[in-house]
């Protein structure tokens, strides 16, 4: 049994957290997986998982092995990809990190298009709104939906994005529209504290300087979708993602206010580490989704 094939069965352990579920995952017996994780510590000599009838965790040991093994395993699969790419044979698995956001939206419909595009790639789909470590969680990729700031990731943008703070049309008759950004410390707002700045609402002055309302309302949830659905119903002003407001701003169930305030420049980004070998199925992955935002913006 070689080395390789050890370093993947540790892997698949690690990444389902636990043995049982790595077996499911991938179709193999949990006693198999057990002794190639055994055989692997006995080369290393090294106790890599903590193992208990309860409990699942890494040795430190195991911490420094599943990192650097990530590593060695991402190149040797990019590398075959590589060479497969130059053959015109493009398959594998992409593990993808991806905000909830973002897949209940109809732009997560570009994830199933690509899937029904391209059969031979899997696309494995972890939906988390926090940002991931890509390299030591694993990840081959990420969408983000944000100002980049991390230098250390190679970032291709997909489309724009803005925040736009919407109220219902019965909303601003009764209580009016907010004309600066500190009138909507006296007025009902709903927290989405999905996002980032949660109760402190970023704002630009004409001078480019940013500046934060405090705010407080009758309803705080962890869903844009449902940040929405409340601000229809007029129980305050909402901070949306331009895509999670575009229906009903359009149907007029809500209206746009403060819009020459917003922070502008972000956008929804595709984002992978940096890599010697970027493999095939990874390109052909952020390149579909390219297009798939370029058409969607052009209609």
């Amino acid at each position: 049994m070689d080395t390789l094939t050890r370093m993947r069965a540790f892997l698949d352990v690690v990444e389902a957290e636990g043995f049982s579920a790595a077996a499911r995952k991938i179709g193999r017996s949990k006693a198999l997986l057990s002794k190639y994780v055994r055989e692997l510590e006995d080369e290393l000599g090294a106790l890599l998982l903590n193992r208990t009838t309860r409990q699942f965790s890494l040795t430190e040991a195991g911490h420094t092995y599943y990192k650097r093994a990530s590593e060695i395993v991402r190149e040797i699969d990019s590398l075959a990809d590589t060479v497969r790419e130059s053959s015109g044979d493009v398959r594998g698995r992409i593990k993808l990190s991806a905000p909830r956001t973002f897949a209940d939206a109809p732009i997560g419909k570009s994830l199933i298009d690509f899937a029904r595009a391209h059969p031979d790639i899997v696309l494995e789909i972890h939906l988390d709104d926090r940002f991931v470590d890509l390299v030591e969680e694993g990840f081959d990729l990420a969408i983000r939906i944000s100002r980049l700031e991390n230098s250390s990731l190679i970032a291709r943008r997909l489309s724009p994005f803005s925040v736009a703070i919407c109220g219902s049309p019965a909303l601003i008759e009764k209580h009016g529209a907010p004309k600066q950004p500190q009138d909507l410390a006296n007025l009902p707002c709903i927290i989405d504290t999905n996002g980032r700045w949660l109760s402190n609402w970023p704002f630009m002055k004409e001078n480019g300087e940013m500046m934060s309302v405090a705010v407080a309302g009758p309803i705080e949830v962890n869903s844009p979708l449902s940040t929405r659905a409340a601000a229809i119903e007029g129980l305050g002003f909402a901070p949306l993602p331009d895509f999670i407001a575009a229906p009903a701003l359009e149907t007029g169930e809500l209206v746009s206010v403060l819009g020459e305030w917003m922070p502008r420049g972000g956008g929804i980004f595709a984002v992978y580490p940096h890599r010697r070998y970027l493999p095939a199925k990874i390109r052909v992955f952020v390149d579909f989704l390219v297009q798939w935002f370029k058409e969607r913006d052009q209609d």
